[in-house]
């Protein structure tokens, strides 16, 4: 079956030049985006329950824009001046880039890893004197606290924001040629939203094995996985199967 439409469990890209905004006008298909999920802060208080004081950590471990976000924000509402020596160790370039909405790039110890997490190992056991806080969402993946607890350093996980299920009700009935996913918890909510789903001839596309597992474990078929050698990016890969069932390339 020919492909026509899309949703993709995430927001709009605020940017023009979006990979996904060339694929839609290339291949002439309809791309809608919807969370799926969205992000809560926890209030100071709850932080404060977890046994969190700011003052006693040199450095922070940034994993996502979220992680940075919400960092700042209960640094703020704990009235806590980040101090200008703290060290940031963020796992990609985007999550350093964002970083720059709250300190001058240029005045602060920043390390950045390539892409996954643990490339950002080698840099933080090379500051294995520091002492890490990790904050981070209810849903951290289990490899993040095993790697950081094989370093042999000290470090704290307390958790700044939690992972919600969006209500989804107004899509009911509507269709989409092909669903896309990048986590379990979109995963998640597609059976909160609706229990009785059933995937017929829905193309189910996914990013990551932990996902594609997510799919697989609800009696679901993964019709695309990325990342791949071939097909790096979802929207390459999402390129690749519609050239191949709309033009039978």
């Amino acid at each position: 079956m020919k492909v026509k439409t899309i949703l993709v469990s995430q927001p709009e890209p605020k940017i023009e030049n979006s990979p996904y905004f060339d694929l839609q006008e290339k291949q002439k298909v309809k791309i809608d985006f919807r969370p799926f999920i969205h992000v809560e802060g926890l209030a100071a208080k709850d932080v404060r329950q977890q046994k969190v004081d700011l003052t006693q950590y040199s450095a922070i471990i940034l994993t996502s824009r979220n992680s940075v976000d919400h960092f700042f924000r209960v640094a703020d509402e704990m009235r806590f001046k980040v101090p200008d020596t703290l060290k940031y160790f963020c796992q990609s370039e985007a999550v350093a880039f964002y970083l720059q909405k709250y300190v001058v790039y240029r005045k602060r110890k920043i390390y950045v890893g390539k892409r996954n997490f643990e490339d950002l190992s080698p840099l933080i056991k090379k500051y294995k004197d520091e002492t890490f806080l990790l904050p981070t969402t209810d849903k951290l993946n289990d490899d993040v606290p095993e790697l950081l607890n094989s370093l042999n350093i000290q470090w704290k996980e307390a958790i700044f924001y939690k992972t919600v299920i969006s209500d989804l009700s107004d899509l009911a009935d509507v269709f989409y040629d092909i669903l896309v996913f990048f986590s379990p918890s979109g995963i998640e909510s597609l059976f909160h939203n609706f229990p009785d789903f059933k995937q017929n001839s829905t193309r189910i596309a996914v990013f990551g094995n932990t996902t594609a597992k997510a799919v697989e474990d609800h009696g679901l078929r993964v019709d695309i996985l990325a990342p791949t050698p071939e097909t790096p990016s979802m929207t390459m890969a999402l390129e690749k199967y519609i050239e191949k069932v709309n033009r039978g390339k």
